[in-house]
């Protein structure tokens, strides 16, 4: 079978953007290897200058462009990651840049695109529908149309992540990559079978989007709606992406919105980097499957970082709440003065940090003389959340966790 993009593809694809794109770190996760069960090693493209392996294949594409039409420049959709690929290589290689955007992007990747020098069109709710807008401009104009992954440029530059990878550790037996479009993976999977057909390429899609599983025919209708991976949540795939990853990628699997979760709040809390959604997707994998991975040598692909702060703050709050080290409690109390005070002498006896009180006379079903207390408690753990609720009611509080 003769695919669109091969392994000496992806070797030219690695010499034209040498020293121009980060060659990211390859460390071994010990922490996450314990926590997972797997031998874990994280392929860091949230390090490339613009926190996305998407660079490599955007400057691929742009390199090929000929000099006579440079001066036209070049249109792209994305939903952000993709948009600041092209736009920083297109803004050092001298090409305007115009990116059409979904109008619910995350603020953060406008901004920077707009920053690193393209005009950005907000356009559509979707993805699809950015897509639409920014091929009709390129049609119009004369401008090069640059797509996010269905083009064999884009998917040989991503693929040089699989040959740094596999140069670092040969010993690999599965690489676990973000599943979008498909042109992170469809670049992956060509390097792996052609360098160690013996490694399983495994994509991970979220419940929310499972498009590649049902551009298969593995899975049904692709639910869609909000999503905390935005990076791989589209709505279709590419013609090319999906006759290379039928061929080629051993398996996809499904992970749920709180997995992505969970694993963002792990990088950040052990790994100490900020990963976006589709970023944490391939831990999130080994979360969701561990027998799946379990005891095996796995090279995660660590995909981006530009994730909103609105949306981190928000993660790392669920967290502390998942994890019992944010606690909310519903606490009744006798409307006089000082109990407001007893209850916070319980808490700071058990050595508990309240962090938010908000005081209710008017609840329906509240006694004309009581009062409810919401009280949100910083604890250590689980443990000590539940023991400052045993002191509460023991104290003589009414007590429930919201």
């Amino acid at each position: 079978m003769t695919l669109p993009v091969t392994i000496s593809d992806v070797e030219a694809a690695a010499a034209a953007i040498r020293g121009q794109v980060v060659e990211t770190p390859f460390p071994r996760a010990s922490t996450l290897s314990e926590i997972t069960g797997a031998d874990v090693a994280l392929k860091l493209e949230s390090f490339q200058f613009t926190a996305s392996f998407k660079e490599r294949g955007a400057l691929n594409r742009l390199l090929k462009i000929p000099a006579d039409a440079r001066s036209r420049g070049v249109i792209a959709a994305s939903a952000g990651n993709h948009a600041q690929g092209v736009a920083h290589h297109a803004g050092r290689l001298g090409i305007p840049a115009t990116i059409a955007m979904p109008e619910t992007t995350p603020f953060s990747k406008i901004t920077r695109t707009e920053m690193l020098g393209a005009e950005v069109l907000l356009r559509g709710e979707t993805f699809a529908d950015s897509y639409g807008v920014a091929q009709h401009l390129a049609e119009e104009s004369g401008a090069t149309f640059v797509p996010a992954f269905d083009d064999p440029a884009i998917i040989a530059g991503q693929g040089t992540v699989a040959l740094e990878m596999l140069g670092a550790r040969p010993d690999l037996e599965v690489i676990v990559v973000p599943v979008g479009g498909g042109g992170l993976i469809s670049g992956v999977a060509t390097v792996a079978k052609a360098v160690a057909p013996a490694v399983e390429v495994i994509g991970v899609q979220t419940e929310t989007y499972p498009t590649m599983l049902a551009a298969l025919g593995r899975a049904g209708s692709v639910p869609g709606g909000p999503t905390i991976a935005e990076g791989i949540a589209v709505e279709d795939v590419g013609a090319l992406t999906r006759e290379i990853v039928a061929a080629l990628v051993d398996d996809i699997v499904v992970v749920s919105e709180q997995r992505v979760e969970e694993a963002m709040s792990l990088y950040l809390e052990i790994e100490k980097i900020v990963v976006e959604g589709a970023g944490a997707a391939s831990l999130a994998a080994l979360l969701a499957h561990p027998d799946r991975f379990r005891g095996r040598r796995c090279g995660l692909i660590v995909s981006g970082a530009n994730v909103d702060l609105r949306v981190l703050s928000s993660v790392i709050l669920r967290a502390l709440a998942r994890s019992g080290r944010i606690v909310r409690l519903r606490v009744e109390i006798p409307d006089r003065p000082g109990a407001l005070a007893g209850v916070a002498q319980v808490v700071g006896a058990e050595r508990g940090n309240i962090v938010d009180v908000a005081h209710h006379r008017d609840l329906p079903g509240v006694p004309l003389r009581d009062a409810i207390l919401g009280v949100s408690v910083e604890t250590r753990d689980r443990a000590h959340a539940d023991a400052i609720v045993a002191s509460l009611t023991a104290a003589g509080y009414p007590v429930t966790t919201a």
